[in-house]
Parts: structure tokens; sequence; C-alpha cells
């Protein structure tokens, strides 16, 4: 039996996604002179077939086809990833000097959000065939036991994060790593040691990329004032930075339509800010959109819909004994939770705009599709979970 409470979850999520796809795009719709239903049929195709995927995974053998499938998953977009760089203008478009898409087409594919999925398949699959029988390793037999990964990771730094300048999704990735080295029983120093060095090389693909410089910039105007604030050394003051640097409107806009919901929101269909104010609001900020006609309450549950489905992923991979299925399980539940955090904290100006897409909300063919992929495969694995007779996981 595979578990209900998740899929509910994800289809909620789904479902909030087609009406806010239409509600949020209708800017966009007169700007570009598409049909009404423009966005609203793309993205309800999308979930169609991301849903009979995550039903078809659901269905089969673990045991069969779950190694399969991640294989599949890791080293086909890990190819793509590479060979888009070298494919002519009419498959792969360069918006800014970066190539993100396949277009096939009516079709465009982001290999990326697949390749995440299968990265944590190939994780989950190598640690728990290497690691799980070992304890106390030193500090550098933990160096070179890892370093195989470490260069996988490098390799997938350079195609996300330099040819197609995507550090968000590098960050998610990255943080997932993290996270799943500890659980497989490397040390807090080794740990640190890799956080220490992946803040330096962000700092480092910031510095070196004057786009990145400037959405920084940008974001500093918005938090200066209440953190430099509260520092009293002159020398800090020094931080300030002019309004010459363009200002962050779009994260003004994103702050101004989260107010302008208050508890209850304006009413579906009625937000103000998607009118031009924030472009795109039916993609990366679809969660200031939906504050806007929902209000705090409607944020509110889409927050406690994608805790559960984080809980019913976690619960999962607590009480599933494969060490493949349990790693796996915790490095999607790491996925959808660092996607949902860099997002809302961006929206928010907590932190600067990434791009994250949020999972199973922002409209977008690839990521609802590989998200949907990686539930189905976990409701895959939740079939292994031993249950009461009534169902429920014991």
């Amino acid at each position: 039996m595979i578990d209900k409470p998740l899929l509910a979850g994800v289809m909620i999520l789904l479902t909030l996604s087609l009406i806010m796809s239409y509600s949020l795009s209708v800017y966009t719709v007169l700007h570009f002179h598409y049909t009404d239903f423009h966005f609203f049929i793309r993205q309800s195709v999308a979930v169609f077939i991301g849903f009979v995927t995550m039903v078809i995974l659901s269905k089969m053998d673990p045991d069969k086809w779950f190694s399969k499938v991640g294989l599949l998953l890791f080293i086909l977009f890990f190819i793509l990833m590479i060979v888009m760089q070298f494919l002519p203008a009419s498959l792969v478009n360069a918006v800014g000097g970066a190539k993100r898409w396949i277009h096939l087409g009516p079709m465009s594919i982001a290999p990326v959000e697949f390749f995440k999925v299968g990265f944590v398949f190939f994780l989950a699959w190598s640690f728990s065939r290497k690691f799980l029988s070992r304890t106390n390793m030193g500090f550098f037999e933990e160096l070179r036991a890892f370093s195989p990964y470490l260069a996988v990771f490098f390799v997938a730094v350079m195609l996300i994060a330099v040819f197609q300048k995507d550090l968000g999704q590098v960050v998610v990735l990255g943080a997932t790593l993290l996270v799943l080295f500890l659980f497989i029983g490397s040390s807090m120093k080794f740990f640190f040691t890799l956080l220490t060095g992946a803040f330096i090389a962000v700092i480092g693909l910031i510095f070196f990329a004057p786009h990145r410089m400037a959405r920084i910039k940008s974001w500093w105007i918005t938090v200066q004032d209440s953190i430099l604030s509260v520092l009293p050394f002159k020398a800090v003051q020094d931080l300030r930075v002019e309004a010459s640097v363009k200002e962050p409107w779009q994260i003004s806009n994103s702050l101004n339509a989260i107010h302008n919901g208050g508890f209850f929101g304006q009413g579906l269909g009625n937000g103000q800010f998607k009118l031009g104010y924030l472009s795109e609001v039916h993609t990366d900020f679809i969660l200031a959109g939906i504050t806007e006609e929902l209000g705090f309450l409607g944020l509110l549950l889409v927050t406690l819909t994608i805790l559960l489905i984080i809980f019913r992923i976690f619960k999962i991979a607590s009480k599933v004994k494969d060490p493949m299925y349990y790693l796996f399980s915790i490095g999607v539940g790491l996925l959808i939770a660092f996607s949902f955090i860099l997002n809302s904290y961006g929206i928010s100006g907590i932190t600067p705009i990434k791009g994250i897409a949020v999972p199973f909300l922002s409209y977008g063919g690839s990521h609802i599709l590989a998200s949907c992929v990686a539930i189905g495969m976990v409701l895959m694995v939740s079939k292994k979970v031993p249950r009461g007779a009534d169902g429920r996981i014991l």
C-alpha cells in the first residue's frame, strides 16, 4: 500500500498550482497576446503527465525497478547537461549566456530538475554500498573516501553554476549533499570543513559574476538599514550601499503584495501586484501572489501542506529497512525543504532571490514532472514500509 497522505498532500499543491497559474498569469497573457487559458493548459498538461508518471512509478516493484529508474535519471540527465552546451541554437536557446532548456517543439526541458533527483539516487545507491558499514574514519580517510562524490559535485557545479548561471540549484544540491554526509556518519569536523569550503566557493562564484554581485547589492539595499542599525561599529557603516545601485523593485513589490494580502487576502483573482508590478509572478514569486489573493491563511495552508509532505517522506525513510531507500527518501525530503526555504526567504527579502521554483506550485513543466518522479519513487518505496491492518505505518 502506498502512502496516501503523501499522495494527497502532493495533489493538493498540484491542484492549487493549476488554479494560480490561471489567476496570476493574467498580465503576461495580455502583454504577449496569449489566449486566456495559455498557461493553465500548459500547466494542466504538465500536471497530468506528472500525475500519471507518479502513479505508474508508485505501482512498480521497488526491488526490481527502483535502481533502474534512479540510474537512468542520473546518467541520462548528467549527459544531457553536458551535451546541451554544444547543441545548436535551434534546440538550446542561450538566455543571458546561460543554456538551461532544451527545446523540443512546443516543449522545453530543464535537465537540471531531473538531474537533482538522479543525483540524490546516486548518492543513496553508492553510500548504502560503501559507507554504512564503516565506522570511526579519520579526517583524511573521510576526505579520501568522499572525494569521488565531491568530484562529481564539482562537475555539477561547473555545469549548473558556471554554464547555466544557476547558483540556486547548486545551493540546494550542496546543502542536500552535506546533510546526507551526516546521515552516513561523517564527523562534525569534516562537515564543518566542507561547509566552510562551500561558503568560500559560493562567495567566489558571486564575486566573479557581475550579475550575481548586482543582485547581492540590490538585496543589501533592502536590509542594510535594519542590520547596520544594530551594529554601532564605525567600520561596519562603510558597508552601506548608496542609492546609485538599481532599486530592488521585485523584492519591494513582493513584500507589498504579501502585506496587501492581509490575513484573508484580496480574493482569488483580485490581486493587484500581478498586473505588471511582479514579473512572472506565477513562477518564482507564486508565494507572494498566493499571499496577496488568499492571505496569510492561504500561505499558512500551503506551508502546512509542504510540511506534511516532508514529514511523510521522513516518516517513510525512518521505517523502511533498506538503507538505499532510506537515504533516497531523506534526500528527496531535503530537496523539497531547501527549495521551499530558499524561495520563501528570497521573496520576503531575507536572502537574495535565487530563482528556485516552489515545489509542486510554480509554473513550469520540468520541475513539476521531476518533482512527481521523485514522489513516485518515494511512493514506490513506501510499499516496503510495515503497516497495520488499518493501513497506518507501524
